[in-house]
């Protein structure tokens, strides 16, 4: 007799579906695990044989064979431990044999008999409540699997023996409650920051069109403290963006809790970040930290820092929204649909350009620092602005601020506008303007005659590339949104080239 039991098998966020097959039969007393399983999955063995020892099960005095099909398909991770176990049971009598069939079956064995939260609930349970089936996971995953469908079945035990006398009857296990993490009522603010109000107009441009933006200025300009108030002026993510950033999240065993939030993420990493990291990969292909930072901001601070390969590795993710990471046998896709946010010194002593400072190496230091960022990387990035000291007047008499939850305003309405372009077009809700394809972008940001003819004179002087110029179009769409006009007109465009000209200081608002 082979005992069948449902589980998966991930591939970027999705689950591929992986058949347990159990048979007890004559034979060297041994446990036998095939199907390509890697060194978490050979190791179930160990933890299974104790949990059921635990559990009041002896494994039988026979040999065990456990097939992880299909064969071809590598298995990774330690969630195969609870298909494997029950697997086991039906074979055994324990549990009735057909009690498994309408469940995929996750989860991690503890040595006692317990089970532990394993990465990927969520992801499995959507496919499992694609498939008609319920889903089996342990109790500390339960909270996000919940999320799959009000209607799913789902049991999310504490030990093997729960789950036992769940089957048997003598205990009902209750279907687990979604749960969503608390907002952050105290996230940075925009009025704490003094000055740089060409600074904060860029930022409100960004965060309403979703734009790349990379800020240049000496040490203490403000650079990182207006990039970590980006959050704050995001509208929330929607209902289908949350579930793919938690989807990825959970991949990545980063949901604290099982709990989800509608909270843009953010991610800042080190500038010592490798290619693995950044992008993923690694022994087991997680996301990195552009597609972790999916539907939110990337921020890398001393952009220039960073490894030159590593950077160049963000090109396809920027255009493509998406982190392909290919192996000899396979192939797996992070979605990668994030704002880039970067901030540099305009050289490496930092004052070059400063009133009052002269750097040592004259105009080679700056331009030696700043040819580490490629001219394909700097192309995609939308809107760049200098970031200039702040000065003494500024601190001492500072003009008053608006605060985040004012600008988040009209960031929101600009977005709406978009939303709801975008659905005319058939295009779908999460669509934003830096997002939007070059085809479509020429008809909706088409400008008025004197925008047009601005664009060409422009175009020709600056040199811009086919993708700078579409870029321009984006950003000029995004401005004619914030101030709600249905048409692209010449002081958009202005302000959207200023924003392509690098290495000219702008005018303080």
């Amino acid at each position: 007799m082979v005992a069948r039991v449902s589980t998966v098998a991930f591939q970027g966020i999705e689950g591929v579906p992986v058949d347990v097959q159990v048979m007890i039969g004559p034979g060297k007393i041994n446990v036998h695990i095939v199907g390509l399983p890697d060194k978490a999955v050979a190791e179930s063995r160990e933890r299974v044989q104790a949990a059921l020892h635990a559990s009041g099960l002896a494994m039988p005095s026979k040999k065990v064979t456990i097939n992880l099909a299909p064969a071809d398909l590598p298995k990774e991770g330690s969630h195969f431990d609870l298909p494997i176990a029950l697997g086991l049971m039906a074979a055994l009598g324990a549990i009735p044999a057909d009690a498994l069939t309408d469940y995929v079956v996750l989860g991690e064995l503890n040595l006692d008999g317990t089970l532990a939260a394993v990465a990927g609930a969520l992801p499995a349970a959507i496919g499992a409540n694609a498939l008609g089936k319920g889903l089996i996971c342990p109790a500390d995953s339960g909270a996000e699997a919940a999320w799959a469908g009000a209607e799913m079945d789902i049991i999310a035990p504490r030990s093997l023996i729960a789950l036992a006398n769940h089957f048997r009857g003598t205990q009902v296990i209750s279907r687990p409650l979604p749960a969503i993490r608390t907002a952050a009522g105290n996230l940075p603010d925009l009025i704490d920051i003094k000055g740089q109000e060409s600074a904060k107009r860029a930022l409100e441009v960004a965060a309403a069109g979703g734009h790349n933006l990379l800020m240049v200025g000496p040490p203490g300009s403000g650079k990182s403290m207006l990039a970590a108030r980006l959050p704050s002026i995001l509208p929330p993510l929607g209902a289908a963006e949350l579930l793919e950033v938690s989807m990825i999240h959970s991949i990545a065993g980063q949901l604290s809790g099982g709990k989800l939030s509608d909270r843009r993420p953010y991610r800042a990493p080190h500038h010592s970040a490798t290619m693995a990291a950044l992008i993923g990969g690694g022994l087991r292909a997680k996301p990195g930290e552009a597609s972790l930072a999916h539907h939110g901001v990337l921020f890398l601070d001393e952009f220039p820092e960073f490894s030159p390969q590593v950077l160049d590795a963000l090109r396809q993710p920027l255009e493509s929204g998406e982190c392909v990471i290919a192996r000899a046998n396979h192939r797996i896709s992070y979605p990668a649909s994030m704002q880039l946010v970067a901030a540099m010194n305009p050289c490496r002593c930092g004052m070059a350009g400063e009133p009052g400072h002269a750097c040592a190496r004259g105009p080679r230091c700056a331009a030696d620092y700043q040819s580490r960022i490629s001219g394909p990387l700097m192309d995609r990035i939308d809107i760049r602005i200098d970031v200039p000291a702040v000065s003494a007047m500024d601190l001492i008499r500072p003009v008053p601020a608006e605060a985040s939850a004012v600008i988040a305003k009209r960031v929101a309405a600009a977005r709406e506008r978009q939303r709801e372009r975008f659905e005319r077009a058939g295009m779908g809700a999460t669509v934003t303007n830096a997002r939007c394809a070059t085809a479509l972008i020429e008809t909706m940001a088409e400008p008025d005659p004197g925008g047009l003819q601005l664009l060409r004179d422009a175009a020709e002087k600056l040199k811009f590339s086919a993708r700078g110029y579409h870029r321009v179009l984006k950003v000029a769409r995004t401005l004619a949104d914030l101030d709600a006009k249905d048409r692209v007109s010449r002081i958009h465009l202005a302000e959207a080239i200023s924003y392509r000209m690098a290495g000219e200081r702008l005018v303080t608002a």
